[in-house]
């Protein structure tokens, strides 16, 4: 068999059942072999989770709420609504075929390689970026420490880099082990802090020398202090906030019996997304005024600093560099998944295809640690922006690889409506218009992004930058993707 994908010919069918429709013959990705299904339920469920919950919101909020004020609560609840969009059709589209190649394999089936090679290189993009990101956050974490007050961000960021990184290139299951714990201390933390948050508003506990209450929003210009274009303006960066929702798809591959347990961890990412997003966000609004918050820590932190309970605020920050770790861990997973499917089809690296003993791609995890590399030297030349700019950029990986999925999505509701493909019964309610309705958002997202000044504008204005970097790339690998495919390519 080839390295590349074995795709069958929509036309070349075999005949239904009843009905005079046909099936088209099943698609196979040379990407899929190799991997261990080593993933058990509770390992994906609490991937599930982690993926919802990450450094968007233990870090990010903090620099949104003291932007947008109490109205930050809007903008993660609509942002959340698509999220969890995404996350079923790729659910759907997981049910009919799982494949670690995830949403690149399925653009490789109903798009072409054209499109696999888009969706794959814009995800690594956002990971990419989204592990500069995280190192980032985890260096701006440690400095809370006065142990690490003097070391230089760039320094604590390289070492979260190689610790993540090593633990990482083991095994995937020692991956679902650490994601799952990872997962159960930041429930563990929102959870304790929604208690303590319920509790001193109930009681009208002095925090920091303000009282919980609806007056620290009432007596601060409202839900709108500034308007409603603040809170509009910050979506890109609350959609960050939601990268990575689709990991469970990816990890799906190397799951047994992703049917019973994928329907199950998709469909509780709702309400999670409803309490600890929106939850914790009207809490924070309610303990302490808007005003109170920064960029500079994380909101969480704040709020116990400000308790004055002795060691709270640490254990609060060890908790967020958890998060901040465990999105780094989750990024390189899946890009190595990812590229390796891309590379067995030609069009990334050859090294991105290989495979160590315990069935984990390292060539690809390793490109991903690369640019990470690059992110210790941003933090080393401007580590006060080095956060803010890789966010966006993130932010425009991420609108790119949601499209590519619900794009893939609206193709496969097509071919089923047209016989060729049978959906599985866990679907993506409301299709075609739910596709579509995302993506006129995803594309909002970009016009907001334009509208907004500084950093925003100009990631959105290097968007012809990142189209030829693809256009140029393309030229590059097809001809390596003929020799491996032995085929003709377009």
């Amino acid at each position: 068999m080839s390295d590349r994908v074995i795709a069958a010919d929509p036309l070349s069918a075999a005949p239904a059942a009843s009905g005079g429709t046909t099936a088209a013959i099943p698609h196979v990705d040379a990407g899929d072999a190799g991997y261990r299904k080593d993933l058990k339920s509770r390992h994906i469920n609490m991937i599930a989770i982690g993926g919802a919950i990450g450094t968007g919101l233990f870090l990010g909020a903090g620099g949104r709420m003291s932007q947008a004020g109490p109205s930050l609560f809007i903008a993660y609840a609509v942002c959340g609504v698509f999220a969890f969009f995404v996350v079923r059709a790729l659910g759907e589209l997981v049910l009919y075929r799982p494949s670690s190649g995830a949403f690149v394999s399925y653009a490789r089936e109903f798009m072409g390689e054209k499109g696999a090679y888009t969706a794959g290189w814009l995800y690594f993009l956002n990971w990419s970026t989204t592990a500069v990101a995280d190192i980032t956050a985890a260096a701006t974490y440690a400095h809370f420490w006065s142990m690490f007050s003097d070391v230089p961000q760039w320094i604590l960021a390289l070492i979260a880099l190689a610790v993540v990184l090593a633990a990482n290139l083991i095994s995937v299951k020692y991956f679902g082990e650490m994601e799952f714990w990872f997962a159960i201390v930041k429930v563990a933390a929102l959870v304790v802090f929604m208690l303590v948050g319920v509790f001193l508003i109930v009681t009208s506990h002095d925090v920091g020398g303000s009282t919980p209450g609806l007056a620290n929003i009432t007596d601060n210009g409202g839900i709108f202090p500034h308007g409603t274009m603040p809170m509009l303006l910050l979506i890109q960066g609350v959609v960050f906030a939601y990268a990575s929702v689709e990991l469970c798809g990816v990890a799906a591959g190397e799951t047994e019996n992703p049917e019973k347990i994928m329907p199950k961890a998709i469909n509780s990412i709702m309400w999670r997304v409803g309490l600890f997003y929106v939850g914790s966000v009207v809490l924070l609004a309610l303990l302490l005024p808007y005003t109170a918050y920064s960029g500079d820590q994380s909101p969480f932190v704040t709020v116990f600093d400000k308790l004055g309970v002795p060691g709270a605020a640490g254990v609060m920050n060890l908790v967020v560099l958890t998060a901040a770790l465990s999105s780094l861990n989750s990024g390189l997973y899946s890009t190595g998944r990812i590229l390796r499917s891309m590379s067995l089809a030609g069009s990334a690296p050859r090294f991105t295809g290989v495979m160590n003993k315990g069935g984990v791609p390292y060539g690809g995890i390793l490109l991903t640690a690369g640019f990470g590399v690059l992110g210790v030297g941003l933090n080393y030349v401007m580590p006060g922006e080095a956060f803010e700019l890789v966010l966006n950029l993130a932010s425009i990986g991420i609108i790119g690889t949601w499209a590519m999925i619900m794009v893939c999505s609206l193709l496969f509701w097509r071919r089923a409506e047209e016989g060729r493909l049978v959906r599985p019964g866990y679907r993506l309610p409301w299709a075609p218009y739910t596709q579509i309705v995302t993506l006129l958002f995803l594309g909002s997202v970009l016009v907001l992004m334009w509208m907004d000044e500084g950093i925003s504008r100009t990631t959105v204005n290097c968007l012809p930058l990142i189209a030829a970097a693809l256009v140029g790339g393309w030229f590059l690998v097809r001809g390596r993707g003929r020799a491996t495919a032995g085929t003709p390519r377009d």
